[in-house]
């Protein structure tokens, strides 16, 4: 179950949610972004989770546009990645398929979304995380559309995610084998000490209990394997390159 909190507290959740996009005039955004800053409003930890979920939601629905396709594959991705109680499957249903309709663009949503999480932590690494999984759901249909990478980039402009931080991310999900030192976001002309602790840096940011602190959901975390199966490959195949240099 995606929030750690008893179920009747879902189903207020999906209740206050659907209610405030019923109540919306124009933008379902717009509804559904007040309706968790009020909702949580004094409880930063919940209000993250709910933050990156109703994320995931509307960003994927609106990337769903992004190359005109939806596939079951990346219905299936996004369903992986967003886990929610069976019951809730309609309300979910609805509010993506609402998010996709929505006369605001995407960038609107990533802005409000955005200072939404960052009323919540300053730094807001969260929206890292986000970018991450946007990447899943987009490439789990076997590629990854020119417009859809766009679409990822300018999010994560948005988002604040530096350039280099972006091209890492980009590296491990675009490229099937990868340069592993672009996946480690180092230099092949740094020594091997800086890449180790470089490598070390990126473990410890990325351990499972730094993603629970910052309110990222159970169901995450096995994106979040993949991503330090792409760190710890690409260590090793730099540390087995420069052994035999």
């Amino acid at each position: 179950m995606i929030f750690d909190f008893a179920c009747e507290q879902i189903a207020s959740l999906w209740d206050r949610l659907l209610g405030a996009v019923s109540d919306a005039a124009g933008s379902v955004l717009s509804g559904v972004i007040e309706a968790v800053r009020t909702a949580f409003e004094g409880d930063p930890e919940t209000r993250r989770k709910v933050s990156f979920s109703v994320a995931i939601i509307a960003l994927s629905a609106k990337m769903a546009k992004a190359d005109g396709i939806v596939s079951e594959a990346e219905v299936a991705a996004f369903r992986k990645i967003f886990e929610f109680p069976p019951e809730e499957a309609r309300n979910v249903a609805r509010l993506y398929n609402l998010a996709r309709q929505d006369v605001a663009g995407y960038e609107a949503y990533a802005q409000k979304l955005a200072g939404l999480c960052r009323t919540c932590d300053q730094q807001c690494p969260v929206l890292e995380d986000i970018v991450d999984a946007l990447f899943h759901i987009a490439k789990a249909d076997g590629m990854l559309h020119e417009k859809e990478l766009a679409f990822l980039s300018r999010i994560a402009e948005i988002f604040g995610v530096s350039e280099e931080r972006f091209e890492m991310i980009t590296e491990r999900h675009v490229y099937l084998d990868g340069d592993p030192y672009g996946v480690l976001g180092v230099d092949p002309s740094d020594d091997f000490a800086t890449i180790r602790k470089r490598y070390r840096a990126l473990a410890a940011e990325h351990h499972p209990d730094r993603l629970h602190a910052r309110g990222i959901p159970t169901e995450f975390h096995a994106v979040a394997n993949h991503r330090m199966a792409k760190f710890n490959a690409a260590y090793s195949a730099i540390e087995k390159a420069r052994r035999a240099a």
